[in-house]
């Protein structure tokens, strides 16, 4: 799914296309279908936070079947994924200057030590780690993922991935709000 560089007003994101509605919603979530859809029928929005608030209410309510919450957390990507497989804001935020990037041998280390984690992790709970990173260094990340794993408390973890999820899109929003057309 497409990304976007600049938001358009929330008064136009209510009178996009279904695609362009998308694109936008992808670039503030990494969205999955069950979430986006939803968000494209509960239009119109007074703002982008009332966008992002409804996205909370229908991941953490009964909006969304088991299986959906799934699909909406497994949509992001894993902390220390190759850099080739992130979307451009999960490229910075994850600490990559580029796709193409070289990776240095201490930051392969952390990858394949996160990559074990990740492994653990959806093992034990059917889906991805999500965590707001907020600019913290990768190698931070791994204390973190390993308490979570040791929590062993599925339902609460899904609910931290979803909370995670939601802070993630909103400093997604303020990146986007500084480079946007006033809104």
């Amino acid at each position: 799914m497409s990304e976007v560089s600049t938001l358009p007003t929330i008064q136009q994101l209510n009178n996009e296309s279904r695609d362009t509605f998308l694109a936008v919603v992808n670039t503030l979530f990494e969205t999955a279908p069950p979430l986006a859809d939803k968000l494209l029928a509960a239009r119109p929005y007074t703002s982008y936070l009332n966008l992002i608030e409804t996205g909370e209410q229908i991941c953490l309510g009964d909006n969304l079947s088991e299986s959906e919450k799934l699909e909406v957390i497994n949509a992001h990507p894993r902390i220390g994924e190759s850099s080739g497989k992130l979307s451009a804001m999960s490229l910075k935020e994850q600490g990559y200057k580029s796709a193409q990037q070289a990776v240095s041998a201490e930051d392969q280390k952390v990858n394949s030590r996160l990559a074990e984690l990740n492994k653990e992790y959806e093992d034990r709970y059917g889906f991805k780690f999500v965590v707001f990173v907020a600019g913290r260094p990768r190698k931070d990340i791994i204390p973190v993922i390993e308490e979570r794993i040791k929590s062993n408390d599925k339902e609460a973890e899904l609910k931290t991935g979803v909370v995670d999820m939601m802070l993630i899109a909103r400093d997604r929003l303020k990146k986007l709000e500084a480079v946007s057309p006033k809104m």
